[in-house]
């Protein structure tokens, strides 16, 4: 008998360890207990020497002077100081040059030898669809009256994308060679890739003016990162046994890594190329707003004075082309390591310098024929149609429809029932509070280091001087983020367990992940007015596409044995769901939350042009008026709250003793 009861005295353990064999079982619970111990002897002191409320003024630094000495500086001596006359303007003048040069040779191949281009670079990498695809859709450009503007928006894309690409695979290669300077970068690109666009200009314009330098360069800035992260993503997940059976040869560190490294790593350099041109893209349109002119600026003029038609008939094109430009890409992507197919004089380099003729042919052809520009009387204007349309729209759908209301009446509810309360609830609450919340949201999912990192992040929100209106903008993004979930989770598991439904939403889903950020603000603003929920609502509709296809391949990735086994013990569809499918799936749903929440945020700050307010207004306000302090700071804590909400939504990995 005394043998039979030795196992269980072993698995009970010492008389008294029940409970921390019970907390080291559940560390989430272990450490709430912890932050709970710790907030019981923190908060009485905190709460007795600055008290509670909003962010005490006694922690608050005061940045407008030193900042505004700056602005004064920068502005004082841009043309005269030696820094600006021999470094930042020969940058200038060379980002100029090329910018021009590009657009000059796009002018002299005419609107039938860019279109000619465009098709033939498209066939030979994707085929004959994608080819069809992109000579139809630089024919609308030039049907909708914007070959000029195109043009000018592709001339200024090219340029960024390249010098992007460059430098964004030498910081690729640093950081994918040198671990001491992987971990440098990391915070730097983790950095610039939750600020959003906009943040990005005020700087710029700064020391470049307003102008195409300023432009490229800001461009270059928001769309190096990708590159750069995926480049050292390739070469540090190079196949260690070629890279044994290399070094053994007796290659050098260059030659391994232009033989070896690079060549394996090629995926991901294309995709590191498909995202920075698809962020170029975006923050070119973006970048109108400082004069960089093109598709863009027409898109800001229209959005001024809320002329939907023109604006329309300036984001048809920047669509076009983003989907154009994200096809191709992607299919050469897909295209490396597979056989080529088709008759051997259209293979490898012949079937290039085919292509090449027949482009300068057609060229040729269009310039004598007079089609330099895309001809005046070939355009159809599409903007009084869109107007009507859109005024119809207004008359019968803003307001007074019977039963459901308007969208002026759903925007006012939500503002009034959602984001109202929302903000309010936030703003009211005890500052050490939120840093308490901040805590236990991030340390729950991660490390404490993940927890001290978002807390910090909150708490230099408040050492700016921006808290009420950070609150705001937390709000919005909560709000909106809310929405995007409770949509894009149902749409992703109706097309999870339906493929009809799949292929009906995936033409749907790739327009909207190619347009840019700056178009969706045209429509919400048409239907519902200006204000914060606008802005909401071009937000959700930014992030859906992302949250849907992370949360459907999540759960069709889940194993088909588990699946099977809940199946054969008789559980139903919504049983399999809801204990096989999504706790599967979790990590893809954390990071469906995760990318949910950084797009929104972007979105939202754009939004302080349609009346959002809060920092994304400050944003607007510090850049039209040149005011770097009110820009600045703003941009700063909007750095501290997108950092603070990726902590707080992005699992950690605790590494345990064996990886140690």
């Amino acid at each position: 008998m005394a043998t039979a009861h030795t196992p269980a005295r072993t698995a009970a353990g010492p008389p008294g360890g029940g409970r921390l064999a019970t907390l080291r079982g559940r560390p989430v619970l272990g450490k709430m207990l912890l932050l709970l111990v710790i907030a019981a002897v923190a908060v009485p002191v905190v709460q007795a020497r600055w008290g509670g409320g909003a962010w005490p003024g006694a922690l608050t630094a005061d940045l407008a002077e030193p900042l505004g000495e700056v602005n004064d500086w920068i502005i004082a001596n841009r043309d005269s100081h030696p820094l600006f006359l021999y470094f930042f303007g020969h940058i200038s003048n060379a980002v100029v040059l090329s910018v021009r040069g590009v657009y000059l040779a796009l002018l002299a191949l005419g609107w039938a030898g860019v279109t000619a281009v465009a098709a033939l670079v498209a066939w030979r990498t994707a085929g004959a669809r994608l080819a069809l695809t992109a000579g139809a859709s630089f024919l609308v450009c030039g049907l909708l009256g914007m070959w000029v503007p195109t043009m000018q928006t592709l001339a200024l894309m090219t340029v960024a994308v390249l010098v992007s690409v460059v430098l964004g695979m030498l910081l690729g290669i640093a950081a994918g060679l040198s671990d001491r300077t992987f971990r440098l970068l990391r915070p730097v690109l983790d950095t610039m890739q939750v600020l959003p666009a906009f943040a990005y200009l005020l700087p710029v314009v700064l020391v470049f003016g307003i102008g195409v330098p300023g432009a490229v360069l800001a461009t270059v800035v928001y769309a190096a990162p990708p590159m750069a992260r995926l480049t050292a993503l390739g070469l540090r997940g190079a196949d260690p046994g070629v890279m044994e059976a290399v070094a053994s040869l007796g290659a050098t560190g260059r030659q391994r890594l232009l033989t070896a490294r690079l060549p394996l790593a090629r995926k991901e350099l294309l995709l590191g190329l498909n995202q920075t041109i698809m962020m170029a893209l975006s923050m070119a349109v973006i970048a109108s707003v400082i004069g960089a002119g093109g598709l863009g600026d027409r898109v800001y003029q229209a959005l001024s004075s809320v002329d939907v038609g023109a604006a329309l008939a300036a984001g048809v094109p920047i669509v076009l082309l983003a989907v154009v430009l994200d096809r191709t890409t992607e299919a050469a992507g897909r295209k490396i390591g597979t056989e080529t197919t088709g008759p051997a004089a259209l293979r490898g380099v012949r079937g290039w310098g085919l292509a090449a003729l027949i482009a300068a042919a057609v060229a040729v052809v269009g310039r004598f024929a007079g089609g330099r520009v895309w001809p005046e009387d070939g355009i159809v204007a599409i903007a009084g149609p869109v107007n009507t349309a859109k005024d119809w729209m207004v008359d019968h759908l803003y307001t007074g429809v019977p039963v459901v209301g308007g969208t002026a009446d759903w925007a006012a509810h939500f503002t009034d029932w959602i984001l109202n309360p929302l903000r309010s609830g936030l703003q009211g609450l005890p500052w050490w509070s939120v840093l308490l919340v901040v805590a236990a949201l991030a340390w729950s999912i991660g490390t404490w280091r993940t927890a001290l990192t978002a807390v910090l992040a909150m708490a230099a929100i408040g050492v700016l001087g921006v808290w009420d209106r950070s609150m705001d903008t937390l709000s919005q993004v909560i709000a909106a983020v809310a929405v995007t979930l409770v949509l894009g989770f149902a749409l992703a598991i109706g097309a999870a367990r339906s493929t009809r439904l799949e292929r009906l939403l995936r033409p749907v889903l790739d327009v909207f992940q190619t347009l840019p950020q700056f178009v969706y603000l045209i429509p919400v603003v048409a239907l519902f007015g200006v204000g914060r929920a606008p802005a909401a609502a071009a937000a959700v509709v930014y992030a859906l596409p992302a949250v849907v296809r992370i949360t459907t391949q999540g759960l069709r990735g889940v194993d088909p044995a588990a699946m099977e086994c809940a199946r054969s013990l008789g559980a139903t569809g919504g049983q399999q769901l809801r204990q096989v499918q999504l706790p599967l799936a979790r990590p893809a749903l954390l990071l469906a939350v995760n990318q949910g929440v950084v797009l929104v945020l972007a979105v939202v700050i754009i939004g302080g042009l349609v009346g959002s307010g809060a920092l994304g207004y400050d944003v607007v306000f510090g850049l039209a008026q040149g005011d770097l302090a009110t820009g600045l700071v703003a941009g700063a804590a909007i750095v501290c709250l997108g950092l603070m909400l990726d902590r707080v939504t992005q699992p950690t990995a605790r590494r345990t003793p064996k990886e140690s």
